[in-house]
């Protein structure tokens, strides 16, 4: 199986790098749970004070909850989709909100296609 160059992906694709950092963070469930939850905030999550569901996404504490995982725990794995640029965080009033980075997910989709 060859792995593809920078130059066979299109200019906006994540590099071969970014890549595995992506299928690393795909390689746990909780965080496949996350990026699921994230695709519909406003179902998957109570309402939020600070932040808009739809536009920045849910807050860290109601995910660590939704998780059943202590906040660290959860920040651990929101930091890990974030290093790999599958959400982005918004920090609101002390909150941080995440949400599904669509174009990233569009590219890294695209990519996985190819192999």
């Amino acid at each position: 199986m060859s792995t593809p160059t920078r130059a066979s992906l299109p200019p906006s694709a994540p590099s071969v790098e970014q890549v595995q950092s992506v299928l690393k963070a795909l390689a746990s469930e909780r965080r496949l749970m996350i990026l699921d939850w994230l695709k519909d905030p406003v179902q998957h999550f109570p309402p939020q004070e600070h932040g808009d569901p739809v536009l920045d996404g849910a807050c860290n504490l109601f995910i660590g909850e939704k998780l059943g995982v202590s906040q660290p725990a959860a920040s651990r794995h929101l930091k890990v989709l974030v290093d790999a640029g599958l959400v982005i965080a918004t920090k609101r009033q002390g909150w941080t909100y995440y949400r599904r980075n669509e174009e990233r997910l569009a590219a890294v989709r695209q990519i996985v296609e190819q192999i």
